[in-house]
């Protein structure tokens, strides 16, 4: 299967549009870079603006959202920031941090944000169109709702975009959800004439149950719409890919964990909870439990607890000590518990985290959780690196995005730093007190690495774990391909090549 026009000056592109949030956007976006690179196409992914917290470093150091760090994975490709020129990292319910091309830009209110759209729509442009140049073809991913008729106008990654390039949108429904028909329908009919006609038809994701049910409704939908469903995606269970934001940890609720008798690992979901697919490659472990917990609980029925990155640590911190956490970490670390801190998670584990110049809201200061003997200054620029390390011999990578330096007192380094951004370093990273008990590092990514997350497992006394034998991006590119074959399976792909040959 080719395109027509592989040797086109510009690449042609196809939008990949949703109903609304969380209905499956990323995956089929993920799916069709992998599913397309495995027809002999160079595709790349890209997303004018994701808001997000979990971010990751690409090769040049700059900073990009993790979904379309996925996608281009999945694409065989290397990520760059062309592929989602604007980040928004939420700092509060009202504000973000703006990342443009990879490098912080500003915070700034939401109001603030809209006004400045226009001159953000010329730069996502520019990053689409050095896009178009280098690869044969450009598959385009919305965000939240394309139908939200209030900010339609100032949209810069929906429709608007779909537009400018010009491309071919597919509509992703979410049928799980329920509503499937109203959601197809009403976004249509929320849409201007012009708009409607870019829409070449629908994907349905998250079916659960007898597909041959659902051939009336299609049938419907088809009738209705004058558009074609290019196919219904089953419900999945075997096939692991990372979710792109933390719509997927909400509200958890309380955990006993104990009916499977075993060992179980706690994360606390933060409020600015950031890069929570750290522990992606946990949750893949036979032989051990994670739960994300947000109500405070006794913590003694867990092996380990974990306090992850956080996009405003100082705010975090102080929901820790205002719900009660803290009182339950210390009494839990008191008896024996083990605790790690990643990044934010760990700037919170000292003795106090300052923010002389308001970097994350007011400037001032906020006592840790006294775990560990650092102390933290928030201040640019951000660090932004890919990482290699060492933990007692053993050589990993992962990647760091934080801002802000953290002092060592006294206890001992986690890890080694052997380079940052492919630049030798001989620097030491992280904090270890009470025999291994409490730890914190500034690495992202550990447990992409099976042998450190071994030593990991062994310093909280479960050895017997089995850690895949797949490193990181070799995991992944494993699930990459069995979500290419099960979209393959189910989707009309020779229809979706048709609409792009067609555009």
């Amino acid at each position: 299967m080719v395109l027509k026009n592989k040797n086109l000056d510009i690449a042609p592109c196809l939008a990949i549009l949703g109903t609304g949030s969380d209905v499956g956007k990323s995956i089929i976006t993920t799916a069709l870079c992998r599913y397309l690179v495995r027809q002999g196409i160079r595709v790349a992914p890209f997303k004018a603006q994701n808001m997000s917290n979990n971010s990751g470093v690409t090769p040049e150091g700059l900073e990009m959202g993790r979904a379309q760090i996925v996608q281009a994975e999945a694409a065989r490709v290397p990520p760059h920031v062309d592929m989602n020129p604007i980040l928004l990292k939420p700092t509060s319910e009202i504000g973000s941090q703006v990342v443009l091309l990879g490098s912080v830009s500003e915070n700034t209110s939401a109001a603030d944000y809209h006004n400045k759209k226009e001159a953000l729509f010329g730069a996502a442009a520019e990053a689409l169109t050095r896009l178009r140049a280098n690869y044969e073809l450009i598959v385009i991913e919305g965000a939240g709702s394309c139908a939200e008729v209030n900010l339609m106008d100032s949209d810069i990654v929906n429709l608007r975009m779909a537009e400018y390039a010009p491309a071919s949108v597919i509509l992703v429904a979410d049928i799980h959800r329920g509503g499937v028909f109203a959601q197809i329908v009403g976004t249509l009919a929320c849409l201007k004439p012009h708009q409607r006609d870019l829409v070449k038809g629908f994907i349905i994701n998250r079916f659960r149950g007898d597909i041959r049910l659902f051939e009336n409704g299609i049938k419907w939908i088809e009738e209705n719409t004058g558009k074609k469903v290019f196919g219904v995606l089953p419900w999945y269970e075997h096939i692991h890919i990372e979710p792109e934001d933390s719509v997927v940890i909400e509200k958890p609720k309380q955990v006993f964990p104990g009916k499977s008798k075993e060992p179980s690992i706690a994360v606390i979901r933060l409020p600015h909870i950031s890069n929570f697919n750290d522990f992606d490659p946990l949750f893949l472990l036979e032989g051990v439990e994670v739960f994300f917990l947000e109500r405070v609980q006794d913590l003694s029925i867990f092996r380990a607890v974990i306090l992850p990155g956080s996009k405003n640590t100082r705010y975090d911190l102080t929901w820790l000590h205002s719900t009660g956490w803290t009182q339950k970490i210390k009494s839990y670390v008191k008896r024996g518990g083990y605790v790690l801190g990643i990044c934010g998670g760990y700037q919170m584990m000292g003795d106090c985290v300052h923010d002389p110049n308001g970097l994350e809201g007011h400037p001032g200061s906020t006592e840790g959780l006294d775990l560990l003997p650092v102390e933290t200054v928030l201040k640019a620029p951000k660090t932004t690196t890919l990482t290699r390390f060492s933990w007692q011999g053993t050589k990993g990578s992962g990647y760091e995005i934080h801002m802000g330096q953290t002092h060592r007192k006294s206890g001992k380094s986690l890890f080694q730093i052997v380079s940052r951004n492919s630049i030798a370093a001989s620097d030491e990273d992280g904090c270890v007190v009470n025999d291994f008990r409490v730890i914190g590092t500034y690495i992202h990514g550990i447990f992409d690495n099976p042998e450190i997350t071994a030593l990991w497992l062994n310093s909280i006394e479960l050895p017997n774990i089995k850690t895949s034998a797949l490193e990181g991006i070799e995991a992944r590119d494993k699930q990459y391909d069995l979500l290419a074959e099960h979209f393959e399976a189910h989707i009309q792909t020779d229809s979706i090549i048709k609409i792009i040959n067609h555009h």
